[in-house]
């Protein structure tokens, strides 16, 4: 991470790859630009085999991600690719451009690959992009990556939802004595999953996924599964977790980095919703937390427990 950072702090990664907003913290892993956060989220809609976004200060990089960036060289150079054939004239996105002019010129440089030499033209796969020019961009399809649909990249963003998927209790028997169970969260067009944890009832996941959370934003939707083999997986219940208790309170009080750890709201348990007890939201630390214990509903017994963490976009 201290040659990820340093790479960051050359001089032309201190702005965004693709807008020029300045000090980004999100990079694309495999394609090796720093890019803000704005940015991030339609690099996000393209999915993990044109572009794996991970955030520099918030996430767990890999040897193999690191190296990746370090031997692209930063911003100028990617850009020196993907921008060869840039029209002249042609006016690339400012950090006040709107989503859907960022989206046109993100889609239009990594995923149709518009301004690229003809003959360093990407071959995407469902697992890697594979160039001709001096090395191989290699990108995880792990199961947990959050997947969007075409259209996503055309939403504005306010924000990223951080879910950690802490465990599973007394879930529900789907194959003989046990199941197989793994979570999916879907929020609009969004999915994201964790792994699965072989015949436990009560699995431990500790897994950590991401969202992009539009303005118009509904209720995070949890569904857990029994993985099948040779059948449909099946349902093992599921919950809706409403998001407006925690975003309205990170936004009534502000930058979280400027206070002190203290409660800021709550959701509270009532007949209506799935909570098995009251939901703080917390500052813990300059982050934005909500621990959450849900019901499974729709299902004979289970309980799921998780923590939320809110990154707004102006972070």
């Amino acid at each position: 991470m201290r040659k990820l950072r340093e790479l960051m702090h050359k001089s032309d990664n201190l702005i965004c790859a693709d807008c020029s907003a300045p000090d980004p913290k999100w990079a694309s892993a495999n394609i090796g630009v720093f890019i803000c956060l704005k940015c991030s989220g339609v690099h996000r809609s393209l999915g993990t085999h044109v572009s794996k976004v991970l955030s520099v200060t918030l996430d767990q990089w890999t040897d193999d991600e690191i190296n990746s960036m370090i031997e692209v060289g930063g911003n100028s150079y990617a850009n020196a690719i993907y921008e060869a054939f840039l029209p002249e004239g042609y006016h690339k996105p400012h950090p006040d451009s709107s989503q859907e002019e960022r989206a046109d010129f993100i889609r239009s440089k990594y995923e149709s690959q518009e301004f690229l030499k003809p003959r360093l033209r990407i071959v995407s796969s469902n697992s890697s992009l594979e160039a001709t020019y001096s090395r191989k961009h290699t990108v995880s399809n792990a199961s947990h990556s959050a997947s969007f649909n075409s259209e996503a990249g055309m939403v504005e963003f306010i924000g990223i939802l951080k879910v950690k998927v802490i465990r599973g209790t007394k879930l529900a028997v789907r194959d003989l004595i046990s199941s197989d169970p793994y979570v999916v969260l879907t929020l609009g067009q969004q999915k994201a999953k964790t792994s699965v944890v072989k015949r436990n009832l009560n699995p431990v996941w500790n897994e950590e996924l991401k969202l992009s959370v539009p303005q118009q934003y509904g209720p995070l939707k949890l569904q857990v599964f029994d993985y099948d083999m040779l059948s449909k997986d099946d349902k093992m219940g599921e919950a809706e977790i409403d998001l407006q208790p925690m975003i309205s309170a990170a936004t009534a009080f502000g930058d979280a980095d400027l206070l002190a750890d203290m409660q800021i709201g709550k959701w509270l348990k009532s007949p209506d919703n799935a909570l098995a007890r009251d939901s703080p939201v917390n500052v813990v630390n300059g982050k934005v937390k909500q621990e959450v214990s849900l019901k499974l509903q729709n299902v004979e017994s289970g309980e799921v427990d998780l923590e939320l963490e809110w990154i707004p976009l102006n972070q």
